[in-house]
């Protein structure tokens, strides 16, 4: 009698005691092991590669009509009525361009924007924000990162790697996404001096942005990092993404102060209305004060649509800590719960909290820190105690912060 042949998987060689499955074909046998290597392979192939079909159905677009996208933005963001109009109306447009029938050889021009705001007033909330509510890839990216193309850094093409995985690189959907450009103004040239050395983070980083702002195809390292010659790179047409960028300007008022006349004399001055215009020199913020900080003229000339960002008064910080959906309260409140404790604070605990915010200059992120300094010590202990109910009091929270390291700053 013959001996009877021991399958064996065609692929690999494992024999059938070696595997859970061996899967019979016309004239050999296949593992499992050797499908799930296979499955991955085909999925990092297609997500090269994507499919034009698969792109169908998350390329078809919801419109949302400025002022509901705006009441979106108002129930996370508070305050910045003119950065959320403006911010409204460019997203609607960035809509209607993509869904556009070119009519008449009239064809929409994208309008690109620049957002101006002291660090702690809501940039990159309200860049979060609209990308919760958006149908579009929605990608945000830092700009301190980049350097001009050949050195150590990352080129400027990696922020539409990021658009990419947004979408799960299928091309079609990335090429009418939406990229935030954070800390634009890190990229600022350092002085208007020509220099012998090459200002690589700066002025190199503005000019690699140039193309990409207004529109070229761009082959992209679907993974990141640097391109290198055995890299497969997708072919990426930057002419329907839109790019909002934004920034501190540390120091840009002092640019506008000098512009700006803001010490009338005379019997009719309004001095309430002068000494706020002072207070908030950014709403006077134009293309020449951005050029005089350090933005070069083709990179401003690409980003049409400039806004700013108002400073945050008390009444702004305070309802910012109770107000919105994930209101920072609200957040702790939360934390407590999971622990079975129900939490609550004495009204005059939020306006000290915002009295601290305002003497340290730390704007909304600082409203954090100090509830951080605040609660630490409750967080730490409560869990392991039996209480049904805490209560913040002022003395309690004062007492809290007085002991803690954040106090010692110095008032700037």
């Amino acid at each position: 009698m013959a001996k009877q042949q021991t399958l064996h998987c065609s692929f690999c060689g494992r024999s059938r005691d070696e595997v859970k499955i061996l899967i019979a074909g016309q004239e050999g046998h296949i593992c499992e092991n050797c499908v799930e290597h296979a499955q991955e392979i085909i999925g990092q192939e297609l997500m090269i590669y994507p499919d034009a079909k698969q792109g169908g159905a998350a390329n078809k677009l919801t419109v949302k009509k400025p002022i509901e996208i705006k009441k979106f933005l108002d129930e996370y963001v508070i305050g910045q009525d003119d950065a959320k109009k403006i911010l409204a109306v460019a997203v609607y447009n960035h809509y209607k361009r993509l869904n556009q029938k070119v009519e008449n050889d009239v064809e929409i021009e994208k309008s690109n924007i620049i957002m101006v705001g002291k660090s702690g007033t809501g940039k990159t909330l309200l860049a979060k924000s609209i990308a919760r509510m958006l149908n579009v890839p929605f990608a945000i990216v830092d700009a301190t990162v980049f350097t001009e193309a050949g050195y150590v850094g990352e080129d400027v093409e990696s922020m539409l790697s990021r658009l990419l995985q947004a979408c799960n690189y299928d091309v079609a959907a990335a090429e009418k996404g939406i990229v935030f450009i954070d800390e634009i103004d890190k990229v600022a040239r350092k002085s208007d001096n020509p220099s012998i050395t090459r200002d690589v983070s700066g002025e190199g980083v503005q000019q690699g942005l140039l193309k990409l702002l207004e529109g070229t195809e761009v082959l992209v390292p679907p993974q990141g990092g640097r391109k290198h010659p055995e890299q497969k790179l997708v072919k990426v047409n930057t002419q329907n993404i839109l790019f909002i960028c934004g920034g501190a300007f540390d120091g840009v008022d002092r640019i506008i102060a000098r512009r700006v006349n803001t010490h009338a004399i005379g019997f009719s001055v309004n001095k309430e209305l002068q000494e706020f215009q002072q207070k908030n020199l950014l709403q006077f913020i134009n293309a020449v004060d951005l050029k005089t900080f350090g933005l070069i003229p083709e990179l401003l000339g690409r980003l049409p649509v400039i806004t700013y960002l108002n400073p945050l008064d008390a009444p702004t910080l305070r309802n910012i800590l109770t107000e919105p959906k994930n209101a920072l309260i609200k957040q702790f409140t939360r934390l407590f719960e999971i622990e079975g404790i129900a939490l609550s604070f004495e009204p005059a605990v939020f306006d000290f909290m915002v009295e601290k915010a305002l003497e340290y200059k730390l704007g909304a992120r600082g409203l954090r820190s100090i509830s951080e300094s605040i609660l630490t010590d409750a967080m730490y202990e409560l869990p392991s105690q039996k209480v049904k109910t805490f209560e913040v009091t002022l003395e309690y929270a004062q007492r809290k912060f007085n002991t803690s390291k954040m106090s010692m700053l110095k008032v700037a």
